[in-house]
């Protein structure tokens, strides 16, 4: 039970990579604030977890939205009484070519994908600050790497949080706190799920392990770097990609 003792908060927990995050964490002994926006995918995992054995509770969180950023974890730092983790994990997508996109969905997924992320880490860092231990974590993509048609606003949420990791690690690794990032590739999700079939089987032909991802395969990346074992590590990206990206 490596994670004993701590407590994590993860965005976007109600599905996909966010829940898978949450369960692996929880199974291996931290307590997780669960936010998200849908209350009964919530309260579904949460009892998911207290079945297990594991210790959760929810928060409705639209990251979207500022004051709900800033009154949910509010609420979650008065429930657990410290946070230790932080999976910023919540995301969108709003695909369209640049010359046909509105500036509502360029401006919708930088608030969800980017923005949110900072406003979170304001909201945890004094925690983390006071008892000089943290480990905060963020779910980029592939495409914020190499980029990607059609989703420029994405590609550039995405790469703009590698910037917010490599900046925030060195803010605060005197305190003992690191900021890493995960990258994940192509991982069935509902995200990936309304993709064209044709779509997928070229894409699979693009991995060298010949393979999409699951969720859990980025769920373990993310308790990694939570972990002590990954204390020398900050400022990092980790590819989970399959082999998509190398170098």
């Amino acid at each position: 039970m490596k994670f004993e003792g701590r407590v994590a908060l993860v965005t976007g927990a109600s599905q996909g990579i966010g829940l898978a995050c949450a369960v692996s964490l929880a199974r291996q002994g931290a307590a997780v604030a669960l936010a998200a926006r849908n209350q009964q995918k919530l309260d579904e995992l949460a009892q998911q977890i207290s079945t297990a054995g594991g210790k959760a509770a929810t928060f409705v969180i639209d990251v979207a939205e500022e004051e709900q950023i800033k009154s949910g974890i509010k609420a979650a730092l008065a429930h657990f009484g410290k946070i230790d983790i932080l999976v910023n994990n919540a995301g969108i997508t709003r695909d369209q070519l640049v010359m046909r996109m509105k500036r509502a969905d360029w401006d919708a997924v930088l608030s969800t994908n980017l923005t949110s992320a900072y406003l979170t880490i304001q909201q945890v860092i004094g925690s983390m600050l006071r008892q000089r231990w943290g480990r905060i974590i963020n779910v980029s993509s592939i495409f914020g790497q190499t980029g990607q048609a059609g989703q420029a606003n994405y590609a550039a949420s995405k790469a703009g949080l590698i910037g917010l990791t490599m900046a925030m690690a060195r803010e605060v690794a005197s305190r003992n706190i690191t900021v890493n990032a995960v990258a994940p590739g192509f991982i069935e999700t509902s995200m990936t799920a309304a993709l064209s079939e044709e779509f997928k089987q070229n894409a699979v032909k693009m991995i060298p392990l010949g393979r999409v991802g699951t969720p859990e395969d980025v769920a373990n990346a993310v308790s990694f770097l939570a972990s002590d074992e990954a204390s020398y590590i900050t400022g990092h990206v980790l590819n989970v990609n399959g082999g998509m990206l190398m170098g």
